[in-house]
């Protein structure tokens, strides 16, 4: 099971280096995008139509990450189109 979930770590840690890193910080490491992307504490606040998470600007940028969201957003299909009868 350990195995496995290694395996699905580095996969995933994989993907989000591959398709989802600006040129930035594309030379980063999977070490440090899985210390400054993933072990980085997060405040959740929830209000009445959404949830923030607030960090520390401290491992990486606003704008760097702000820009990976919008990657990782852009790698969704399309919703389907509906159709009248």
């Amino acid at each position: 099971m350990r195995l496995q979930l290694h395996a699905l770590a580095y996969n995933l840690g994989n993907f989000l280096r591959t398709l989802a890193i600006p040129e930035a910080i594309e030379k980063w490491s999977l070490t440090s995008l899985r210390e400054k992307l993933i072990k980085i504490g997060a405040k959740v606040v929830s209000h009445g139509r959404y949830v923030a998470f607030q960090m520390a600007e401290v491992a990486i940028p606003r704008a760097v990450f702000s820009e990976i969201l919008q990657r990782i957003a852009a790698l969704r299909s399309p919703p389907p189109q509906a159709t009248a009868t």
